[in-house]
This record gives structure tokens, sequence and C-alpha cells, in this order.
């Protein structure tokens, strides 16, 4: 930065300054003469640092020509702002008497005016409308750090819900049932109401991709995903749990009503036409009952083995085993 003197300025030009500069807008040149006489200029060179996190500031400074970038945190983060003439920087540190939290940086070279903390100060104590316009810029600032975040939480809400969703189904996806099957799970036990586990898988995938492509076998996985929820309750849960291997939980009902729900459901995919699909899409499900002792990968071992049971039993069926039954581990799809 190269330090320049105080400005010495005549009245003509005092007047049009102080009306390009956003926190002179409609005060009287009279009042605040004298103190603007104390203010010092630097220039600063493209890509050189006026503020940054690590360094104290006791000053506001004034774009008289140039431009700035401010940058949220680091110059790594990216752009919130630029700060062309007229604007000012570092007004959010002087008022929260804290060190910058934000990087600002010349996109090109710049001359400024420079205030010092005291002098600002005196300013706000001769003319009311000074302090005015600083408090327009101060909420103004607070303003756009607002939306920033919230633009941010959107973008975290964002990828919070594509970790958690399947983005060909729209169903939510394995990661997301671990913990929202957990929770039914131990509600169940902890309420004593029944809860069943469903576990749905499209008859011969492998050769509906190799005869038809693959396109063709995601709009069939689409469209089973969209016919599942259907005929399902609000409470159901349903998830993407692999391949083309679906999982729904059925709180609060017995295990004869859920046997009744996957036939409707297999019997509806099995009559279903699928757009640009020739040939009945057919589904295994298997399906258990939850009991006293079961965890969640107990509970998903004993289906998935009911609907292997459905598979070799001819498929396009639905097969069940109760609570009692001993399953192998969970095949791996």
């Amino acid at each position: 930065m190269t330090p320049g003197s105080a400005y010495q300025i005549d009245t003509d030009f005092k007047r049009s300054l102080l009306q390009s500069i956003d926190l002179f807008r409609d005060v009287d040149p009279d009042a605040v003469s004298t103190l603007l006489t104390q203010c010092e200029r630097i220039d600063i060179a493209k890509g050189e640092i006026l503020l940054s996190p690590d360094r104290p500031n006791d000053s506001l400074y004034i774009v008289l020509s140039g431009r700035l970038h401010v940058h949220r945190g680091s110059l790594d983060a990216d752009k919130i702002a630029e700060l062309s003439a007229g604007t000012c920087a570092g007004e959010m540190s002087l008022m929260k008497h804290k060190d910058p939290s934000a990087c600002v940086i010349a996109a090109e070279d710049s001359h400024l005016m420079v205030m010092s903390h005291e002098l600002l100060w005196e300013m706000i104590d001769r003319s009311h409308r000074l302090a005015k316009n600083l408090l327009i810029i101060f909420s103004e600032r607070v303003r756009s750090d607002n939306e920033f975040i919230a633009e941010r939480l959107g973008v975290l809400k964002q990828a919070e819900r594509n970790a958690i969703t399947d983005a060909l189904t729209g169903l939510r996806n394995r990661h997301w049932m671990q913990d929202m099957f957990e929770r039914e799970l131990k509600r169940a036990r902890k309420d004593n109401i029944d809860l069943c586990l469903m576990m749905a898988d499209v008859d011969q995938f492998k050769e509906l991709n190799d005869e038809h492509g693959h396109v063709a076998g995601d709009r069939v996985l689409a469209a089973i995903a969209d016919s599942l929820q259907e005929h399902l309750r609000p409470t159901d849960l349903i998830v993407r749990f692999g391949g083309d291997e679906f999982a729904i939980l059925l709180p609060g009902i017995s295990l004869n009503e859920a046997t009744a729900t996957a036939e409707r459901i297999r019997a509806s995919l099995s009559r279903q036409t699928i757009p640009n699909h020739t040939g009945n899409v057919t589904v295994s499900i298997g399906l258990t009952s939850a009991n006293e002792h079961d965890d969640l990968d107990r509970l998903l071992e004993r289906a998935d083995g009911a609907m292997y049971d459905a598979k070799e039993q001819g498929r396009n069926r639905v097969a069940v085993r109760d609570s009692r039954h001993r399953s192998g581990p969970l095949t791996a799809k």
C-alpha cells in the first residue's frame, strides 16, 4: 500500500466527492469538512490484500476508484462481493470491534480514502445523516451476509439430500435406511407395535439389461419405484437397497396385513406396462416381521432370505419367513 497525504479539497469538488460516496450521501459538507481533511489516502495495487482475518483493522476504507473483491474467510473461498467506487470496506470489523471476518483484495489498482476509527466516530457525532448512512450500509452488509449464509445452508441441505437420495429413482438410499429403519425398529419395540420388512427384487434384471440395455433397465427401476410408492402408506419407509432391490419398512402392521400389501404390489407390477419396454416385468418379494430380539441386520437377513425363497420357488411371488426363522448372511448385490 502506498500512503498519501491528507485531503485538501475545494468546496465544489468536496460536494461532488461526497455525493459519489454512499457514506456521505446527503451529508452537509460543512458538518464534516474539517474532519475530511484529516483522512488519508492509499493506493493499493492489483492483487494486494487490504483486509484479512489475521490482521487487526482499525480503519474504514472508502473506494474512490478501482475495485475490491471480498472473500469469506480466506482467498481460497468463493468471492461473495465486489466493492466499486463509492462503497466502503472494514465497517463490520470496526462496529463489532473484532478482526475482519472476510478477506478483501484489490481486483485492480485502486485508490482508497482511509478513515480512522476515532475520526469516523467524530463524524457520526457531527452528522445524523452520516450516522443514518452508516446504519444503512451496516444493515445491507448484514443482510448480504445472511443471504450468503442462507444460500450456503441451502447448498448444504441440498448436498445432504443428495447424500441420502438415490438419483435414479428419487427414493432414499441405503445410507438413509440405516438410520431411519433403526429408529423405527426401536420405536416399535418401545411402543410394542407390529413392524414388518419387505424386500423386493426385479426378476431376471441382468437379462433385461443385456437384452434391452442399461437405459431400459433404469427406466424399469424408476417405474417400479413409482409403483411401489403408489401402493404404500405415507408412514411406510422405502429405499433403493442396491441394484434392482428395494427395501420397504411397514410399521404398525401385522404380518398377514403386510403379506396382503406385498401381494397387491406384486400383482400390480406384473400387469404394469412400462413405456418403451416390451414384455412384463415381475418382482420377487420377501417378507418378515420383527420380534423383540431383532436388530436391523437380523431383520434384513431374514427378509432377504425370504426374497430368495421366492426366487427359488419360481419368481413373481411373495415368500414369508416368520420371526423364528434363522436365515443365512445377507446376500451382497
